[in-house]
């Protein structure tokens, strides 16, 4: 799928120590992951944790079966920054906004500038009007041009196809 995971290791992850951990090839398969692999129970021959040093980088497509081992070390803490990417089509997660049946309650949107909103929009193309942040920190709409959005709505009855 379009959708990438990037792991950046804070710490060293050595062998055993849990954290993150994939099952190879599994963005290629094409049936259901059986009963006890995901919390780990069963098959732990085919889920792997990459040994890796701090500053490594994971890269991952989202399609792959990936997760988190138990973190064994006592003497100190596990520490990444997960990043996720997606074309600007393409939105990952199930909602940005409380208010569309889950996620973020909207009341954290209540002491935001429109700058800060902006950021905190869902991607969508392009050619919808869309918020962007301009060099003095104000927000402009940026927006198709009059005779392309007069087309769809003639031609689709609608603002946008």
């Amino acid at each position: 799928n379009a959708l990438l995971g990037v792991n950046v290791m804070l710490i060293d992850h050595n062998a055993g120590d849990g954290g993150f951990c994939v099952v190879n090839g599994s963005h290629k398969s094409n049936f259901k992951m059986p009963k006890g692999m995901v919390d780990g129970e069963k098959y732990q021959d085919f889920i792997q944790q990459p040994v890796t040093k701090a500053g490594d980088v994971v890269l991952f497509s989202e399609g792959t079966v990936h997760g988190a081992m138990a973190w064994t070390p006592t003497d100190r803490q596990r520490l990444t920054c997960l990043y996720r990417f997606s074309p600007a089509t393409n939105v990952y997660g199930r909602s940005y906004f409380g208010h569309e049946g889950g996620g973020w309650p909207t009341a954290i949107y209540d002491d935001l500038d429109e700058a800060q909103k902006s950021v905190l929009e869902p991607p969508y193309a392009n050619r919808l009007d869309r918020p962007n942040i301009k060099d003095d920190g104000s927000v402009e709409i940026t927006t198709r041009n009059e005779r392309k959005k007069a087309h769809d709505a003639a031609v689709f009855g609608t603002k946008y196809f």
